[in-house]
């Protein structure tokens, strides 16, 4: 059965009652017909999917919480691991960014840098004595550039290996690029929740504690996104609903207390009315005459007690009370 009958036949019902109460006689003064109605939920995933497991069976019990079906989720469950994959990967260039070196790598940086500082020594010392030996035209003019050469390169290594050390010792990477690191990082958490929020949103659990009124797909089925797989039908969603005649609406107030009896009901059900129809529910003749208006009737619909509502079932038809006083 799916949604579009069971509003066909909700209706068939309703229209029903109303036609037979208002061609019966005006009823007693406190005791009406009604019936008993569900309002129902229907579950849905939002992602598309075959379906997986049904949970629980159409006419079984749930609890809130419990999973009532499952949608296949292998595609979404490698779209999550591979953004788990990838954010850990942005945490570890945001901590690599964020961290000063390690002291075994500043120590071999100052080690490179001494070595460079030697060698700068040595060019010193050897183009003082190639300048020398030029004055006294020893040696020729190329032997004296390549000594400069050499004094020059020695002098840029010993550059670098200071700003490579100055470099290491403070945060590696400048300002910018930590902030670029964070901003990836974060994006790649988002993504995270994302895909897990699709994981988890193709497992659908009962919202209230109910029954499963029907089932609409069988596992293996393909489940269109947003279709309701189930229908629930929560026990705090049952009402008494019953008609009353318009010489009667006006002295029925918002949260009276109402007693309803049913073929095979233990003890008598209370009730809390949280519902008075602005409108009639059937309509009379156009000219209006004592023997129409007794066939107006309104829909009042009251709450049963919580512990009483469970074993009521959708269609039951009861004979409603009024009592005088409201619910505490």
């Amino acid at each position: 059965m799916n949604h579009t009958h069971i509003s066909r036949w909700r209706s068939a019902i309703l229209l029903a009652l109303v036609a037979w109460l208002a061609a019966c006689s005006r009823s007693s003064d406190n005791g009406y017909q009604g019936y008993v109605e569900g309002e129902y939920l229907y579950l849905a995933a939002p992602l598309a999917g075959y379906l997986d497991t049904l949970h629980t069976p159409r006419g079984s019990r749930v609890v809130s919480g419990a999973p009532v079906f499952s949608i296949a989720a292998d595609t979404e469950q490698h779209g999550l691991q591979a953004a788990e994959a990838l954010a850990r990967a942005a945490d570890e260039q945001l901590r690599n960014l964020s961290t000063p070196r390690r002291q075994s790598e500043i120590a071999t940086l100052q080690a490179q840098l001494r070595v460079a500082e030697a060698a700068l020594h040595l060019s010193d010392r050897q183009l003082q004595q190639q300048e020398s030996l030029a004055a006294k035209g020893f040696i020729s003019a190329s032997q004296l550039d390549a000594a400069r050469a050499a004094r020059a390169r020695d002098a840029a290594q010993v550059e670098a290996a200071r700003e490579q050390l100055a470099t290491a010792r403070a945060t590696l990477g400048r300002a910018p690029e930590v902030n670029a690191a964070q901003a990836q990082a974060q994006a790649a958490q988002a993504d995270v929740a994302q895909k897990r929020w699709q994981v988890e949103k193709k497992i659908v659990t009962a919202p209230n504690n109910g029954e499963i009124a029907d089932t609409f797909y069988r596992p293996g089925e393909w489940v269109p996104a947003g279709q309701p797989v189930a229908s629930l039908l929560p026990d705090g969603l049952r009402r008494i609903r019953f008609f009353v005649p318009e010489t009667v609406v006006a002295r029925i107030q918002l949260g009276q207390v109402v007693q309803a009896t049913c073929d095979g009901c233990a003890q008598p059900i209370r009730a809390t009315v949280n519902f008075i129809s602005p409108q009639a529910e059937y309509t009379p003749p156009v000219i209006y005459s004592r023997g129409s208006r007794e066939k107006l009737v309104f829909r009042i619909e009251a709450v049963p007690a919580a512990e009483q509502a469970a074993t009521l079932h959708p269609g039951l038809p009861v004979d409603v009370k009024l009592l005088e006083q409201k619910a505490p």
